[in-house]
């Protein structure tokens, strides 16, 4: 082949497919700054919405590949790549890694969810899954959950975000509930005084509402005082046990008699 016929061949081709090419490359620039543009402003959407911190930047990375793929797809097709065999083959291979990764993919969606529509937060104390624990991170797949014993629970997102939760923080009062039993022949009113005593008297027993004591059993070995206090969140445990150890002392102490089960043995001769 010639210089000559080479140098024909060249021009034919620039002059055949330079100006797509050139309408290509322009086009190509454009939607990148668009994709760009688009990007920065779904970010500051998150940020005004006050999505979670760390679903953010993987929103604004996700938009922003889609846009880059079905970009590079309509470039393709600008140069004359047949893109119907391309596209094709393309869906058939999502359709089979998404059926293969169906539990993943559902974990995926389940941590999407949460971290959008916040049910618990980072901090939160919550049972859910046949668990409790204090949410340690928030994981796009995983749910990471600190016990009181500082056991690590890892819970994939897609059941808890479907299944039913107990969230133990959100309120910023709980109340704490009580079953204290004195014998039959013990002085009702006088116990139940001594509990209402003792809850006046914990400046972390809410007045608002009032605490509750009444007679709420007459069980088998026992008369059931139910009590009801009404604490801050982060009191919950503290006052339970507190109050707990400070009725069994002033019964003791005032002559009440706490009941437990007995067995009464008899032998003949």
């Amino acid at each position: 082949m010639s210089l000559e016929n080479i140098y024909d061949k060249a021009l034919n081709f620039v002059l055949n497919y330079g100006p797509r090419v050139i309408g290509t490359i322009v086009v190509l620039i454009i939607g990148l700054w668009i994709i760009k543009k688009i990007s920065k402003s779904i970010l500051r959407l998150l940020e005004k919405r006050n999505i979670d911190v760390s679903l953010r930047p993987f929103l604004t990375s996700l938009i922003s590949a889609i846009l880059k793929i079905l970009l590079i797809i309509s470039v393709m097709g600008m140069i004359g790549i047949e893109m119907t065999s391309f596209i094709a083959i393309l869906g058939a291979a999502g359709l089979a890694i998404g059926m293969a990764l169906s539990g993943t993919l559902q974990n995926f969606a389940g941590g999407v969810m949460i971290l959008i529509f916040k049910p618990f937060k980072v901090g939160d104390f919550i049972e859910a899954q046949g668990y409790a624990g204090l949410v340690d991170q928030i994981q796009i797949f995983n749910t990471i959950l600190k016990t009181t014993d500082n056991k690590i629970i890892i819970i994939p997102n897609g059941g808890l975000s479907t299944s039913s939760m107990t969230n133990f923080s959100t309120q910023e009062t709980r109340r704490v509930d009580f079953v204290f039993g004195i014998g039959y022949g013990d002085d009702l009113e006088k116990a139940k005084s001594i509990i209402m005593t003792i809850a006046k008297n914990d400046l972390r027993v809410l007045d608002n509402p009032e605490p509750f004591v009444r007679m709420g059993e007459m069980a088998d070995s026992s008369v059931n005082i139910t009590t009801r206090l009404w604490v801050k969140g982060a009191d919950y445990w503290n006052v339970y046990f507190d109050t707990m150890e400070e009725v069994y002392k002033q019964f003791n102490a005032q002559g009440i008699n706490i009941p437990f089960p007995q067995m009464d043995v008899h032998i003949q001769k």
